[in-house]
């Protein structure tokens, strides 16, 4: 059955007459029979319309009357808010084990919680070559998961360490359950780098009840990638997964580094739905470099991560959603878009003018040189798309010996040490609507050589019922359905009330 977002007039007019003719009928009848002083004055649906417009009606919802707005029986299309937190840190190939083991509780913000966590890495093994033309070890993988987990759920996570990257498909045909297939290959092949989740001899299925309600672990681990340093990792709240139809869930990885396809650099991203809204995730990491014209190699691994991200389908009826409608295919199909990683956009700016500005605190002014800012002004890169204000210090580079100070700059460079200009490498970017940022912040971690950036979203989820179309009977008043009975398929004489030919109308449609 086709549905559509606003009722047309034949049901208005259909309404009308029943009613009308319903009542003529009664009064009628009641005149024959001599009764014509105990008639109820009957009524016209003409004196409860609110203004419909000729060829159609908007649906309105809100409140008990019945109006032309709460006649509407199409599945009802509700918008729930989701709190989505997004963060980004490059984490100098360093791994959280032994001496460096790290906290994230500063970072993950626990005390202002939200329903999904979408957290992206930079740079979680060493660039060498070894680990860039070498087959994937997901060993450092599993030590962040196994970290993030922790920290989500207070300590207690039981997250199976032999396969850390579990990503689950649609749900099953039986609403009770999501199923997760723990992929258990260390194996990734850089010049095939979708991954589409299917079954296959590697995978092994484990069982997650959504009703139960005595969960140990508050958060679960719905997707993640890792290709090289970029890793990926999306944690969601067990309500959620509960409440809401959670489906469609796929992953794809670009690799754009050196000859333009080597996984030094580039992006790993998540596709999923949540009821009737697809939602992408881009984690990446761009090229490097301060000189004149390396923004420009930056702006063409955007332009190839947009080009060359396809998220596979298969054929089975999971991969579409409840309406039917096919599951995004590319980055900009989808409704809302989170890009954000160590984009590496530096400041037009002499590095003893940024330092200065720097000691002033004076981010806004700063924030006049940056490289990013700059091109989407121009609409070099990423045209439409959001960022929030910057009211924080530059994230990157810290000294490697004095981890609370950027690096030597000029003149006074320490052996070893690079120069660079301090600048706001680390960002969080949207694209769609039904988002609001609430927060943009770094956090102090002084782990790496760059400071982990965050931002909190709430963004609306389209909600569409997936029950009868007469969902919303239960709103009008009953003495107006059936002034005796209430809802009622037939009346006492046997004749077809609203309700009755409402349904029957409805499925004949």
């Amino acid at each position: 059955m086709e549905v559509h977002k606003k009722m047309p007039i034949r049901y208005y007019r259909r309404l009308r007459s029943w009613f009308n003719s319903s009542n003529i009928k009664k009064e009628d009848d009641a005149n024959h029979n001599g009764n014509n002083n105990n008639i109820k004055p009957s009524f016209s649906l003409y004196e409860i319309e609110d203004g419909g417009e000729e060829d159609e009606i908007d649906g309105d919802y809100g409140g008990g009357d019945l109006s032309l707005g709460s006649l509407e029986f199409d599945p009802c299309i509700l918008t729930n808010k989701l709190r989505v937190f997004v963060g980004t840190w490059n984490v100098a190939g360093r791994s959280p084990i032994g001496s460096l083991a790290v906290d994230l509780e500063d970072w993950l913000n626990l005390k202002d919680a939200a329903d999904i966590y979408v957290l992206g890495f930079q740079e979680i093994v060493p660039l060498k070559t070894l680990n860039v033309i070498g087959a994937e070890d997901q060993a450092v993988a599993t030590r962040w998961n196994n970290l993030i987990a922790k920290t989500l759920n207070n300590k207690t996570c039981e997250l199976c360490s032999s396969c850390p990257n579990s990503t689950p498909l649609s749900p099953s045909s039986c609403d009770n359950y999501y199923y997760y297939y723990c992929n258990h290959s260390n194996v990734d092949d850089n010049n095939n780098n979708n991954n589409s989740l299917q079954n296959d001899s590697n995978k092994e299925c484990c069982r997650i009840n959504r009703r139960g309600n005595n969960y140990s672990n508050e958060y679960a681990l719905v997707a993640s990638k890792k290709m090289v340093g970029v890793f990926i990792s999306v944690w969601m709240n067990r309500k959620v997964l509960q409440k809401w139809r959670v489906s469609n869930v796929r992953v794809c990885s670009v690799a754009c580094g050196v000859m333009g396809y080597l996984g030094n650099k580039g992006s790993v991203a998540v596709s999923m739905s949540i009821e009737g809204t697809s939602l992408c995730f881009v984690a990446a990491h761009l090229a490097s470099g301060e000189k004149k014209g390396d923004e420009g190699r930056r702006n063409h691994q955007v332009a190839e991560i947009f080009r060359r991200t396809c998220f596979p389908r298969n054929t089975t009826k999971d991969d579409y959603d409840i309406n039917n409608h096919h599951h995004p295919l590319t980055i900009l199909g989808h409704d809302r878009i989170f890009w954000f990683g160590d984009l590496n956009y530096r400041l037009y700016l002499e590095d003893k003018h940024a330092r200065n500005l720097i000691r002033k605190q004076d981010w806004k002014g700063l924030h006049e040189f940056d490289q990013l800012q700059k091109e989407l002004e121009e609409g070099g890169v990423f045209e439409g798309w959001k960022e929030g204000n910057i009211e924080f210090a530059p994230t990157y580079k810290y000294s490697s010996s004095i981890s609370n100070r950027y690096c030597a700059g000029g003149l006074h460079t320490k052996s070893g040490e690079k120069q660079r200009t301090p600048a706001w490498c680390d960002r969080i970017l949207w694209y769609g609507k039904g988002i609001e940022q609430l927060h943009y912040t770094r956090s102090e971690i002084t782990f790496s050589d760059h400071r982990p950036v965050s931002a909190l979203f709430t963004t609306h989820i389209e909600i569409n019922s997936s029950a009868t179309p007469l969902l919303q009977l239960h709103k009008f008043q009953p003495t107006l359905l059936h002034p005796t009975h209430g809802v009622n398929k037939e009346d006492e004489d046997g004749n077809p009330t609203l309700l009755s030919l409402l349904t029957k109308d409805v499925q004949a449609c």
